[in-house]
């Protein structure tokens, strides 16, 4: 059984909450990187840009570090975890204050080679 080679591409502290990357996220699982870069491209959310330097970056370490083929390079995993938490005070009626919470998340993608 030959061996697989994944390349990644991980970023922390992207400060968008990971629900909202996530979404963009089950757009490109398991496709070619390619196609994945279209959608990431041509789709309208905040998350997207940051995605789409994160899939260069695999795409060019699976080249530079592994000897793959980009044209054979598909995503085979990505994933988001949450970050840190920014806690922020927003000031409110009768002198009460609310809690504002600024979410971060931690961003990995992988992209492996078709057989």
């Amino acid at each position: 059984m030959a061996e697989v080679k994944i390349a990644k591409a991980y970023r922390e502290g992207i400060r968008i909450a990971p629900r909202k990357i996530s979404i963009v996220l089950d757009l490109i699982r398991n496709k070619d990187t390619k196609l994945a870069r279209a959608i990431l491209k041509n789709t309208p959310k905040s998350a997207s840009p940051y995605l789409v330097k994160m899939l260069d970056e695999a795409v060019a370490n699976a080249q530079n570090n592994f000897n793959m083929d980009p044209e054979k390079l598909y995503v085979c995993e990505c994933n988001v975890t949450a970050g840190r938490t920014m806690k922020r005070m927003m000031p409110r009626a009768q002198g009460r204050g609310f809690r504002i919470l600024k979410r971060s998340s931690h961003v990995t993608i992988k992209v492996a080679e078709k057989e």
